[in-house]
């Protein structure tokens, strides 16, 4: 999981000392802990269980988004992980450099002003960024496994010291954090979602951090 999020943004033409490492746990104190500090995002790899979009729908009335936020709609098939990762990296333009030619540089250049369905469509048409969603797609980042139970990427962002979690069609804001909190601060939310999920073990995460 580590070195597909980096192969990723690499392709993208991102360069610099930020990239992508794993979180071994999320319950346990130690392992967040050792996630290298300072991070500045965290995307999920969760279950979509009947429990899940029961909840989900009693969140729907509590989405907002600040000025500053970055959020992108998904309508591509299979690109949440995609999206994932353009919302982890769009969120954070102080940390993460870019070479001269980058196609990610320039897709974000050409969408800041769009609104999350603008950006949306622009994705679709954008090749640079469509090929390398297609090779992670082909290796099953949003994929349905044998029980029909389909996995889905979110992405937890500090913008402005507020926690937003981009999903699909959402950003929640679940309120204050710090750069030195923010990976346990997001670690909490997501715990919510194992405990939502109801035996369910199947989660992973990532970190972007400087490394």
């Amino acid at each position: 999981c580590e070195g597909e999020p980096f192969q990723i943004v690499m392709g993208w033409g991102c360069v610099g000392s930020w990239g992508f490492v794993d979180v071994l746990g999320l319950e346990d104190e130690g392992s967040v802990s050792s996630v290298p500090s300072p991070s500045c995002a965290l995307m999920l790899l969760f279950p979509l269980t009947q429990q899940h979009e029961s909840f989900r729908q009693q969140q729907a009335g509590k989405v907002s988004g600040g000025t500053d936020l970055y959020f992108l709609k998904q309508t591509v098939v299979n690109s949440c992980g995609t999206v994932a990762l353009l919302h982890a990296v769009a969120n954070n333009p102080t940390h993460i450099e870019y070479d001269g030619d980058s196609a990610l540089k320039k897709f974000l250049d050409e969408t800041a002003n769009m609104t999350p369905a603008q950006r949306a469509t622009h994705l679709e048409n954008n090749q640079a960024i469509r090929e390398a969603h297609d090779g992670v797609a082909a290796q099953g980042q949003c994929r349905v496994e044998a029980d029909n139970v389909n996995f889905h990427f979110i992405t937890f962002v500090n913008v402005k010291g507020q926690l937003y979690e981009l999903g699909e069609c959402m950003g929640l804001n679940h309120g204050t954090t710090k750069d030195d909190s923010f990976i346990k601060d997001a670690a909490r939310v997501c715990r919510g979602f194992v405990e939502r999920a109801e035996g369910e073990v199947r989660f992973s995460a990532v970190a972007l951090c400087h490394t």
